[in-house]
């Protein structure tokens, strides 16, 4: 080896150390979903664009991911310099100065494009403080072929009684084919997300505009009564345990003849590498009863970067990446138009490739159809769909969604629950001031 080509090689060695040494590391802290999953396998693209900076992630089930990065940003611990976060937290934490506005991100990342209804949700005082990464609402995903065989057709627009009746016609228990799939597992942001955007079509309301909780309300009773009757006779064994992932799993292993649940989970059940009943899934609105409000919700995962953060410059470089409509294409050119992240900005409802996908109108009628400052049928005093729009509202909520998951694992009556969600709400609130 000649001494030039050693003197070469020595500075290649020398230069690449030198790179990686300033590489700057980030952590991103995400939720176990199939798009953030999806993103990860992605990060060549954005390695290849910022060779300086390294990202880790972390990535935990919904649950645990709430509690871990709301311990982090209100303790200020720096743990993470990206957080997955949902529309109930930005506009708390950010009227809280916890998380860092994101209203300078490049214009050609393109605020205006994002929907209004999400955009509105994720901003305090016109001040933009995290990025939608995908936009959901909440809608009935159904067999077709399940529907067919009884000889029934599911309206566009359902009403709960359209449900229980194609419930009941599609169960097969035999074979281990359940009507009806819906959330059981405790947590404000589990089947309290969904008893919560159910309960609004019912009538029924956490608070009068008094603030006085409702549980106690005939409104309430019809819903949890008529989610237990739809989840004994026609739901799977267990469903006490099961949220988003696990219904998800039963609804492509062709277990589910109805889920109703977030529209993003439309790719994943119509993906025939995923699902064994992709060819047979049809979309309605989720249900409701005459009273001019659906059992839907509104929600968008979203990243946030903690105020605090040693890394603000690289945080934000990644967010704007990870939410851009660059990245939407990218997705695209990977796997196909139908596994875009959906429900974040108007361009992707006017581009004529996702407009021939399947689910693409039904998710943007859903998204339309919610509204979180007019969330139910009577007056009240709180803000947000699925969940009340309070800080108290996270753990109120846990502690509820734990009543109603009992009752359905049979531990306790109807009754007792909706007696033990009065009591603890009454209890909490009146500790918090209101």
């Amino acid at each position: 080896m000649s001494n030039s080509f050693r003197a070469l090689m020595g500075a290649c060695a020398i230069g690449a150390l030198a790179t990686a040494a300033s590489a700057e590391t980030i952590t991103v802290a995400t939720v176990n979903n199939g798009d953030m999953i999806r993103m990860q396998g992605l990060m060549d693209e954005f390695n290849a664009q910022y060779p300086d900076i390294e990202v880790e992630w972390v990535t935990l089930e919904e649950n645990v991911l709430r509690q871990r990065v709301t311990q982090d940003v209100a303790a200020k611990g720096g743990q993470f310099d990206v957080m997955t976060i949902g529309t109930y937290e930005v506009p708390i934490w950010g009227a809280q100065g916890w998380l860092v506005s994101l209203n300078d991100l490049p214009a050609e990342w393109d605020a205006d494009d994002i929907l209004p209804a999400i955009r509105g949700g994720l901003t305090v005082d016109g001040e933009l403080y995290a990025a939608p990464f995908y936009g959901e609402s909440s809608m009935v995903m159904y067999r077709k072929d399940l529907m067919d065989a009884a000889g029934m057709e599911m309206p566009d627009a359902p009403t709960w009684d359209d449900i229980a009746k194609a419930a009941e016609a599609m169960t097969d228990k035999d074979n281990e084919i359940y009507g009806i799939c819906l959330r059981g597992k405790a947590g404000w942001g589990e089947n309290m997300a969904f008893l919560t955007a159910m309960s609004n079509s019912f009538g029924a309301r956490w608070f009068d505009e008094n603030w006085t909780p409702q549980f106690d309300s005939e409104a309430w009773a019809t819903t949890i009564n008529t989610y237990m009757d739809l989840m004994n006779n026609y739901g799977p064994p267990g469903a006490s345990t099961n949220g988003f992932n696990e219904n998800l799993s039963l609804f492509q292993q062709g277990k589910c003849g109805m889920w109703i649940d977030a529209t993003v989970a439309a790719s994943f059940v119509t993906n025939p590498n995923d699902s064994t009943v992709a060819e047979h899934v049809g979309f309605a609105l989720a249900p409701d009863n005459g009273l001019g409000k659906r059992g839907n919700w509104l929600w968008a995962w979203s990243l946030g970067i903690p105020a605090g953060t040693d890394a603000e410059d690289a945080a934000k470089k990644f967010v704007a990446w990870a939410t851009s409509k660059e990245y939407t294409q990218l997705v695209a050119s990977k796997e196909g138009w139908a596994n875009v992240p959906p429900g974040t900005r108007t361009s992707l409802y006017e581009n004529e490739e996702y407009q021939k996908v399947p689910f693409a109108e039904m998710t943007l009628n859903s998204i339309n159809e919610a509204d979180p400052n007019q969330p139910t049928v009577d007056p009240v005093p709180y803000t947000g769909v699925q969940f009340v729009a309070i800080p108290e509202f996270a753990g109120i909520g846990t502690q509820v969604g734990q009543e109603f998951s009992a009752a359905l694992a049979g531990q306790q009556s109807v009754e007792q629950a909706l007696e033990n969600a009065q009591a603890i709400t009454t209890d909490e609130m009146e500790a918090a001031g209101y």
